[in-house]
């Protein structure tokens, strides 16, 4: 583009120099000056650019344009185009990211691993302690009574209830990978180790050592073991899940490129926790990201953004004269440039309007091709099946029969709201089929294209973020506090996210007496009563 640019700037001034003979071989050195001044500002534009990953979401959204530029006109068959271009960056990309997946990967089943041994470990040591005493000396053994054999039902059903609880609590599907530990879970994994190795410890030295005789007492240090186990469960559920309940923080999440903006009210979490609920409730809440929604403001910014470049043609040797002429046509051309710039407010006003015209424009044409194509289809009863020839369709046919009637409107109309990267026509008709099979009115299928959903409901590929990096300049273990900040970062653009407290709010009560409601009608002779 800038090679086009160039020359074509060229090609101007040279024809307007050889139409003029005054000028002719002074007018095409500034020309060709010209040029060069301005080859030589493009490429500092190219080397002052934002870095290359908004670059490089442009231009996917440019090759996804098109890509997808004639779907509506050929309707009944597939072409073989490439759906994704890549570029030697994005596939450096694409492996350093599967770099990282394949170490999350191993993280996560590490941190598996490690719960599922403490685990077993915590659930067979009472067990242990009442089967090492019948293995290694069971001549020595008193008896045990009816008290000792209902310790043994209390260790069973505890001990169930433990396995279930645990189950419940620490081995559900994990819903992120952490950059960090858990420090509330870490914390306990740790104390069940540190208490379990002191409950071996005492047992290896007063049970094991001493052979001791009394098998109820043993039954009894088992049951105080797994009482103890259920005790710090109940301690992990109020750290882990009931401490971050109640509401302390209210965190503003900002998107860097639109601006959409929400609100969260959270509690007492870490950094990295407390990005997990808000990455969460972003791919429900949020709209789609739509990176073609930005490009025209942008070089609309650009146009009126850029400066009016004056040159001395004469050089610094020039005489006073010369230089005064070109003095008077510099600020000329400054107060030129400055009612143009001036007068970029009534343009995007007509940018603007025109553009909703021709959006109204598409959707009307678009309902109605809508409408009239589902029309043509109608839901068969059972009896009428029976009866029915050979043209009875089921639902994928019958999208794929009416689908190329309302494909062009349907096209023109996503290609106006810079929509046509987010439908493929395959995932088009997918829903035309579903909404087909589900008895689904025309503007029930309208409506995913109408309004902007959130990113959930689009398909995976077109998230445009897969992973996230947390930047935050305090620790991400550390919890929440009034004015902590931190950006959640992925390809194309970051959420920033603001806390502020929630403020203490005091109520005071005021007792308003029922049968201190007395009036009196007042009457004049102008009113009605």
């Amino acid at each position: 583009m800038d090679t086009e640019s160039t020359y074509s700037g060229y090609s101007y001034y040279s024809g307007r120099s050889r139409g003029s003979h005054r000028h002719g071989e002074r007018s095409r050195d500034r020309h060709k000056s010209r040029s060069k001044e301005s080859s030589r500002s493009e490429k500092s534009v190219t080397i002052n650019a934002p870095p290359a990953e908004p670059l490089l979401g442009e231009q996917s959204v440019r090759g996804e344009e098109v890509q997808d530029d004639n779907w509506g006109e050929t309707t009944t068959a597939v072409t073989g185009t490439s759906e994704h271009s890549l570029s030697q960056e994005d596939i450096v990309r694409i492996s350093k990211d599967l770099d990282d997946s394949v170490g999350l990967d191993c993280k996560r089943y590490l941190n598996v691993a490690l719960s599922v041994i403490l685990g077993l470990v915590v659930l067979l040591t009472p067990l242990a302690f009442l089967i090492l005493p019948h293995l290694l000396w069971p001549d020595r053994l008193r008896a045990c009574g009816t008290a000792c054999e209902g310790l043994f039902i209390s260790v069973a059903f505890k001990l169930l209830i433990l396995l279930l609880a645990v189950w419940a609590l620490f081995f559900r599907p994990p819903r992120a990978g952490l950059p960090r530990i858990f420090v509330f879970r870490a914390l306990l994994a740790t104390l069940v180790l540190l208490f379990v190795l002191s409950y071996w410890l005492f047992y290896g030295v007063r049970i094991l050592d001493s052979q001791d005789e009394d098998y109820q007492g043993i039954v009894q240090y088992a049951v105080s073991l797994v009482d103890a186990l259920l005790f710090i469960h109940y301690l992990a559920i109020v750290l882990l899940e009931l401490r971050q309940l109640q509401p302390f923080f209210s965190l503003c999440v900002t998107r860097s490129t639109d601006g959409a903006t929400q609100h969260y009210n959270l509690g007492q979490l870490s950094i990295q926790r407390a990005a997990v609920v808000i990455l969460e409730n972003y791919y429900k809440d949020f709209p789609v990201h739509n990176p073609a929604m930005l490009t025209a403001s942008k070089s609309r910014a650009a146009k009126h953004l850029a400066g009016l470049k004056v040159y001395n043609v004469d050089g610094p040797g020039g005489n006073n004269a010369a230089a005064g002429i070109a003095q008077s046509q510099s600020r000329a051309m400054i107060a030129a440039a400055a009612r143009r710039r001036d007068s970029s407010h009534n343009e995007l006003y007509y940018e603007e309007a025109e553009h909703e015209r021709r959006v109204r424009k598409r959707r009307a044409r678009l309902v109605v091709a809508v409408e009239e194509a589902f029309t043509h289809i109608c839901r068969m009863q059972e009896e009428e099946q029976k009866k029915a020839s050979g043209d009875v369709m089921d639902p994928r046919e019958a999208a794929q029969a009416i689908f190329p009637s309302m494909a062009r409107a349907l096209q023109k109309y996503l290609r106006t709201t810079r929509q046509q990267h987010l439908h493929s026509m395959e995932s088009i008709q997918q829903h035309l089929a579903f909404c087909i099979t589900n008895n689904m009115t025309p503007k029930a299928f309208l409506e995913s294209y109408l309004t902007t959903g959130p990113t959930l409901q689009y398909g995976k590929d077109r998230w445009l973020a897969r992973q996230w990096t947390l930047i935050s300049e305090a620790s991400v273990t550390s919890g929440l506090n009034d004015g902590t900040i931190f950006l959640l970062k992925c390809i194309d653009f970051s959420l920033v996210v603001t806390t502020k407290k929630i403020p203490y709010i005091q109520l005071a009560e005021e007792f308003i007496d029922p049968k201190s409601h007395k009036f009196v009608l007042r009457l004049q002779s102008e009113t009605s009563v």
